[in-house]
């Protein structure tokens, strides 16, 4: 058996700056929050910090020419705000944005289509001295680092995502405090942190469009998706309904607090929730700016959660024990990549993108030197096949980013993941591809996904 995807379909890796680069304040870069925050002791497992990471500063054209290899044809990236932007005043560093030319020159001249996004998760540390995303002029700079860039890259880049998951930035960032900058607020500062970032987006969707009126412009969302225990009727509609579910206690992992007001112009509604409240206070001029809908969407889903039908709605299915599992301890659920993006079809009705979609192993170099990673071409088998079948049922998906590219620096976690489709071997920085790499240029090459390895 497998699975067959169109011949136009787009075929790429991911990676974002602080994860694989290193060297932030090289050439006159600046540093972002991360880089603080992965020097303040205890924040990251085994004290690790992204100083050095994976070393793309030096070594991009290793990466670039292996994703040629793979025949790759798009390449999505993030570019670091602080390297190029690094004292929060609007000047900007040559030398930064000499980099990235290199590196968007580099992969047009191989055939590489480069996906650009501007903010994942490196906000310069100058600017959070500010105060950072708890105050709507960090939006406006944003948007003014964008629009800059986007007429820098005019003729060169075409595509943008403004900002990765913004859910994670005010989960994990303002909320628990686990990420950079390591804050923890109440629930109108959390709010607050999405309402600038949903200013962000606006605000700098029309700064692109303004400088390069041909670009394209999205937003790469993520957050809690659901798929039917049954294909009945009533289980279909009780894992929407949970997908798009609104509370008090777990709204900041949501793609509709943040997708809603941006594509529909609207908050979603929660009668009786404090969340109805706080978005009853956001201004119409604000509101007027946040509803920009983009040209596109990006999903990163890397699981989700089972569904049955209920007396009061609906209810989640208990995994049972020995449920399959990643490295990282996240559940294998393939459906999500069917049902979830089915659901984000028929809300959102815009073209989209897998922007993010893979699993950490616990992969190493064996005796024969290579990387064997089965396990990494199971799920990506799985998961792509279920994702033929969310196209089949009308999903419009025009391409999918498996993340990542290489392993790298794992946030919180530091170096104890790899998600690669590369090995990176950090003592030396040797790039091994593995078994998967081999098995996705197969892939990208015949556009089938088989059922067998």
């Amino acid at each position: 058996m497998s699975a067959v995807f169109p011949k136009e379909f787009l075929w790429g890796a991911a990676s974002s700056a602080y994860q694989i680069e290193g060297y932030a304040t090289a050439d006159g870069g600046g540093k972002s929050v991360w880089d603080v925050f992965c020097h303040t002791p205890g924040k990251i497992a085994y004290d690790d910090h992204g100083d050095i990471a994976c070393d793309a500063y030096h070594r991009y054209a290793e990466d670039i020419a292996l994703l040629k290899e793979m025949g790759a044809k798009a390449y999505r990236f993030s570019t670091s705000w602080a390297r190029i932007e690094p004292n929060a005043d609007g000047c900007w560093n040559a030398a930064g944005l000499a980099y990235y030319d290199k590196i968007v020159d580099l992969c047009l001249e191989n055939g590489i289509t480069p996906y650009m996004t501007l903010y994942h998760w490196e906000l310069p540390q100058s600017y959070e001295d500010k105060g950072g995303w708890r105050v709507r002029e960090t939006s406006h700079a944003f948007a003014r680092f964008a629009g800059m860039m986007a007429a820098h890259f005019r003729g060169r880049v075409q595509h943008y995502f403004t900002l990765n998951e913004p859910q994670c930035t005010v989960s994990l960032s303002h909320e628990t405090g686990i990420h950079a900058p390591g804050l923890r607020l109440d629930q109108a500062g959390q709010f607050n942190v999405l309402v600038n970032q949903l200013l962000a987006h606006g605000l700098a969707q029309r700064a692109i469009k303004e400088a390069d009126p041909t670009a394209m412009v999205g937003i790469a969302s993520t957050g809690r998706l659901c798929y039917p225990e049954t294909e009945t009727p009533a289980d279909i509609d009780a894992a929407r309904n949970a997908c798009f579910a609104v509370s008090d206690d777990d709204w900041t992992f949501t793609h509709h607090w943040l997708l809603d007001p941006i594509c529909l112009g609207r908050f979603p509604k929660g009668p009786g929730t404090t969340l109805e409240t706080l978005a009853s206070r956001v201004a119409p001029e604000d509101m007027q700016i946040i509803h920009t809908v983009p040209d596109m969407l990006g999903y990163n889903i890397y699981n989700g959660h089972s569904v049955r039908a209920a007396a009061d709605g609906f209810e989640y299915v208990s995994r049972h024990p020995g449920f399959p599992r990643t490295a990282m301890k996240w559940p294998v659920t393939p459906e999500v990549l069917d049902w979830g993006v089915r659901f984000l079809q028929e809300r959102y009705g815009l073209p989209g993108y897998i922007t993010e979609n893979g699993l950490s192993c616990n992969d190493r170099i064996y005796l024969d030197g290579k990387v064997h990673d089965l396990e990494r071409i199971d799920f990506l088998a799985r998961y792509l096949a279920s994702l033929r079948r969310a196209m089949e049922h009308g999903a419009d998906i025009r391409g999918y980013f498996q993340w990542s590219l290489t392993d790298n620096f794992e946030w919180s976690n530091g170096y104890g993941e790899r998600f690669g489709l590369i090995y990176i071997d950090y003592p030396t920085g040797q790039r091994i591809p593995k078994d998967s790499f081999h098995w996705y240029t197969d892939v990208i090459r015949t556009g089938i996904v088989n059922f067998s390895t």
